[in-house]
């Protein structure tokens, strides 16, 4: 017979046997990127025996614009010392290549350019320092739950188990799958990495270019990391072919179509429904796995950094339904008024673009990008309230009266 190792049941004080191969971890976390690695130094740092899987090798290329906000700085301080390759102080804002005016804050940068590669492999070593344990080159293909533990079946058929699982594996990952997320909102991401010359790294040092576009609720950027430029579009799932012809005329207007791109690649993300869960039994999800990210401008790094450590930090304190709680109260609110901005900005992207222009939008834009409010507070002021609702007005105007099943303008009966 197969020697058995035994682990106390935490709920009833049993013991749970075990190949003695097999060690029952007190966490196991679903994926190496910015969320799964704060949940694991999180939870590692308060005396969790914490283990990372992720199927990748760090470092390793990821799409993402790479921006830090001044809210994903806090969340980082005193855990590593951010890889940065620009920092920002100005930004331009073009209406599809149209109406361009550019924008300077003096009193410090807006946003810390970082690369994925770089970025997440120093995460990994907080993890690491903190106590994790992180396994590379491992692929999960199903979890199963039983009543105190949870098992990982990988894809070399080689078991994991653990007491509480955080998935990080993306909003396609199997963890999402397992919990059930449902996703109110799914957008194509496009991105092109592209090597630049001296003069062009000189043009576009310390600036991001910001291009409101013509598809419904689409923008493009540029962000600057040294010899280098991430550019990138973003528009609604079902607008593919239109979504790839904004980023090439996007490009071309940029001056950069003839430069061979280091990479090109797309994505999907998905923002969560309202009511998707965020924990099914001992398998919690943070970050894209959960469908937590800021609606409008699509930023999720600040949601990943957040919810994995609020995650991490639920597990150590062995209270799971408190992550559900503190998402609620600190991450969700800002979601909502994130998706009302999306609303507005879809109809009326010209707007948008004129209050930036305007002395109080360039202030709420460097307040956001400082980290200094989240669009729940920049929403609360009656005035931008106001200014939404007015948004709101035109559009219909615009759109004009619904039409019935008759054909005719009017009320539908």
């Amino acid at each position: 017979m197969l020697a058995r190792s035994a682990v106390a049941s935490p709920s009833s004080g049993a013991a749970l046997a075990y190949p003695a191969s097999v060690s029952v971890w007190e966490l196991v976390v679903i994926g190496g990127g910015p969320a799964g690695l704060s949940a694991a130094c999180a939870a590692a740092r308060r005396g969790v025996r914490t283990l990372v899987v992720e199927r990748a090798v760090h470092p390793r290329y990821k799409t993402c614009g790479g921006g830090l906000i001044g809210t994903s700085l806090a969340a980082l301080a005193g855990r590593i010392e951010v890889p940065a390759h620009d920092q920002v102080d100005r930004a331009t804002f073009t209406l599809d290549g149209r109406i361009r005016f550019t924008r300077r804050h003096r009193s410090g940068p807006l946003v810390t350019m970082v690369r994925r590669e770089e970025f997440d492999d120093r995460l990994r070593v907080a993890a690491v320092a903190a106590g994790a344990e992180v396994r590379e080159r491992v692929t999960v293909r199903s979890l199963e739950q039983e009543p105190d533990v949870v098992r990982l079946r990988l894809a070399d058929g080689a078991p994991i188990v653990a007491r509480t699982a955080i998935g990080a594996d993306g909003s396609s990952g199997v963890s999402a799958r397992h919990v059930g997320v449902r996703h109110r909102q799914v957008d194509l991401g496009l991105e092109v990495e592209l090597p630049v010359s001296a003069p062009e790294q000189a043009r576009w040092r310390h600036r991001v270019l910001l291009d409101w576009g013509p598809l419904p609720g689409s923008y493009a950027w540029v962000f600057p990391k040294g010899d280098r430029l991430t550019v990138g579009v973003i528009a609604g799932r079902g607008e593919g072919e239109r979504t790839r012809a904004y980023l090439r005329r996007f490009v071309d207007r940029l001056g950069l179509a003839d430069v061979p791109p280091t990479h090109d690649t797309g994505h999907l993300t998905r923002c969560r429904a309202d009511d998707a869960p965020l924990r099914r039994g001992r398998v919690l999800v943070a970050g894209d796995a959960a469908g937590l990210l800021e609606p409008w401008s699509r930023e999720g790094i600040s949601f990943a950094l957040r919810s994995g450590e609020l995650a991490g930090e639920a597990v150590a304190a062995g209270d799971l339904a408190g992550y559900e709680r503190a998402v609620a109260y600190r991450l969700l609110p800002s979601m909502r008024a994130g998706f009302q901005l999306l609303d507005g900005f879809s109809h009326r992207p010209e707007i948008f673009h004129a209050l930036l222009a305007t002395p109080a939008g360039w202030r709420a834009f460097v307040r956001f990008c400082q980290g200094r409010a989240d669009f729940a507070g920049l929403l609360a002021p009656l005035p931008a309230r106001a200014a939404l609702a007015l948004t709101r007005r035109l559009s219909r105007r615009k759109e004009g009266p619904p039409v019935n099943a008759s054909g005719r303008a009017g009320v539908p009966s």
